[in-house]
């Protein structure tokens, strides 16, 4: 299994099937932001990571430009990073609640992190084509982590493209309304599914996300499995 998730994400390091996308992010890591000027940017699509037998999936939307695209591990060196793995340590799927780097000593528990796409969008907007076109990753992904129960969804990009992949799959998965800590039980032999808002500025720092809240999207988690 491991070898297989290794294959998987050297073709996702390699992938340039979307132009916009690459563009964007080596473009972003030659110009890089003021404050991490000193810094030697990723500038490429981003692989899952965590415990490859997890029984939780947590799946966001994109990397973050100056974030995962910059240190070049998915949710890392960003304040969406700091908000997910605090929550998840306090839960216990993590053994920090940092994560700034690589090379930081995180290590995931029962837990594998993951993103709709795997390159940083202009604007944390990738487009639909975009999302279509990355979307086989995330389905060998979620073909390989064999063990998942438990799938949280971190915003309505990432709810709604995990239902369609499942379709797609020709499941008959019926429609679901994504609100935040929602527990959706998709049927007999699927994963539990909970929605939860993306813990982004936009929601983070208008108050509409809570450390609270999202701390009790795990601790739902944890309870279910």
């Amino acid at each position: 299994m491991r070898d297989s998730l290794a294959v998987l994400n050297r073709e996702v390091e390699a992938c340039a099937l979307c132009p916009r996308l690459r563009q964007w992010c080596e473009e972003v890591a030659r110009t890089k932001r003021r404050a991490y000027r000193d810094c030697d940017y990723w500038g490429r699509p981003v692989t899952g990571f965590g415990d490859a037998n997890a029984r939780l999936l947590v799946v966001g939307l994109a990397p973050g430009a100056h974030g995962a695209n910059r240190t070049g591990r998915v949710f890392t060196g960003d304040a969406s990073g700091d908000w997910l793995y605090r929550a998840m340590h306090e839960a216990g799927f993590a053994n920090q609640p940092q994560s700034v780097s690589r090379n930081d000593g995180l290590i995931l528990n029962d837990a594998w992190v993951t993103a709709s796409v795997r390159c940083a969008p202009p604007d944390n907007k990738p487009s639909r084509d975009e999302i279509l076109t990355c979307r086989p990753y995330l389905d060998r992904e979620i073909g390989l982590l064999r063990q998942v129960k438990v799938v949280v969804a971190l915003g309505r990009l990432a709810f709604d493209n995990y239902l369609s992949l499942l379709r797609g799959r020709g499941h008959a998965v019926g429609r679901y309304d994504f609100a935040h800590c929602k527990v959706h039980e998709l049927g007999e032999g699927f994963p539990v599914l909970i929605s939860s808002y993306h813990p982004s500025r936009q929601n983070t720092q208008t108050g509409r996300l809570t450390r609270e809240m999202l701390g009790g999207v795990f601790e739902r988690a944890r309870q279910l499995l």
